[in-house]
């Protein structure tokens, strides 16, 4: 039987409702409290750095984190690893994990939408699915997956895409690896494999906008003004912007800060084809980065990772066009 190591983070899936319908943080993670259920699929160690609620994770929490998995596999210990988070960030957490980690090991990242003491609690399923799929032997060399509600998800196209839905995560444009059953962890595709890097500052300052109708120069020139390390703008379609925001992109070109394009929009990915004033064929043409497939938390994420690794900006342009 695998050993693997559990590393509790905190959210919901450690927490429970009280008289007053409040969710509340727990002195010890329920999930603890079912080893034997657990060693039928496992043998597992536990440890708990931190115990936050996932809006209160910061870059130094998944530094911390991706610092105990290296640790953890340097003694050769563990087959596997499985991370219990809350579900607002952690797409985010899973993202970052997977830009700085290059290991066989299976990393799974699970969480939970009702807490534990709530009726209908996905919790401990979800963890257990985790741990089987962290012991299967199909998922060595995957990166970092999510495990949620019978389906696995890479850590880059996964999204949460509903506010408190049991089935929140997602894959939008590419659809989950895999999936379980009762008796099987099944893998239907395989993931993109990439390129890691080992450094991430906590430093830089990376801001994420939104394109809007309208939307004006104002915050444009104020963070130009700041020299900030670098921007990501969610854009209109496949990667426009209204014509009343271009000057504040120019003054932020002309601070050689550079501006990353994801999608506003759900599905799809971002192109340079429209050659209108603002259309993304301009953009480009200014040397606006079109990012492949991201949406805008991740590649703020994978800026400040390009970034701290000093990429040029050749080849920061192609990190991004690249499939991962």
């Amino acid at each position: 039987m695998k050993r693997l190591l559990v590393i509790h983070t905190g959210g919901t899936i450690s927490m429970s409702q009280n008289q007053f319908n409040q969710v509340v943080t727990n002195e010890v993670n329920p999930i603890s409290l079912h080893k034997d259920v657990i060693r039928q699929y496992a043998e597992v160690d536990e440890i708990h750095p931190f115990n936050v609620p996932s809006p209160h994770i910061t870059l130094q929490h998944v530094i911390e984190l991706r610092n105990l998995i290296k640790q953890s596999i340097s003694t050769e210990k563990y087959s596997g690893f499985v991370i219990t988070h809350g579900t607002d960030t952690l797409e985010e957490t899973a993202y970052l994990l997977d830009l700085l980690l290059d290991v066989e090991a299976p990393i799974i990242i699970t969480g939970a939408m009702r807490s534990s003491n709530e009726i209908g609690s996905d919790g401990l399923y979800n963890f257990i699915s985790a741990v089987r799929v962290a012991s299967s032997e199909q998922s060595s060399n995957n990166g970092v997956m999510v495990v949620f509600n019978d389906e696995i998800h890479t850590a880059r196209n996964v999204t949460k895409t509903h506010t408190s839905n049991i089935n929140t995560f997602q894959s939008p444009n590419q659809g989950p690896l895999g999936i379980l059953t009762k008796d099987k962890v099944q893998f239907y595709n395989q993931p993109y494999h990439q390129k890691s890097f080992s450094k991430i500052s906590n430093e830089l300052y990376v801001p994420l906008l939104k394109a809007y109708v309208g939307m004006q120069s104002d915050v444009l020139h104020f963070y130009a003004e700041q020299e900030v390390d670098g921007i990501v703008i969610e854009a209109l379609g496949q990667g426009n912007l209204p014509p009343s925001c271009l000057d504040g992109i120019e003054a932020c070109l002309n601070k050689d800060i550079p501006i990353v394009l994801v999608s506003r929009s759900f599905n799809g990915i971002v192109s340079p084809v429209y050659a209108y004033e603002g259309g993304g064929y301009t953009l480009a043409e200014k040397g606006l980065i079109f990012s492949n497939g991201l949406n805008g938390p991740k590649a703020r994420l994978k800026l400040l990772v390009a970034l701290s690794n000093n990429l040029d900006t050749g080849t920061l342009k192609q990190y991004f066009e690249e499939q991962f």
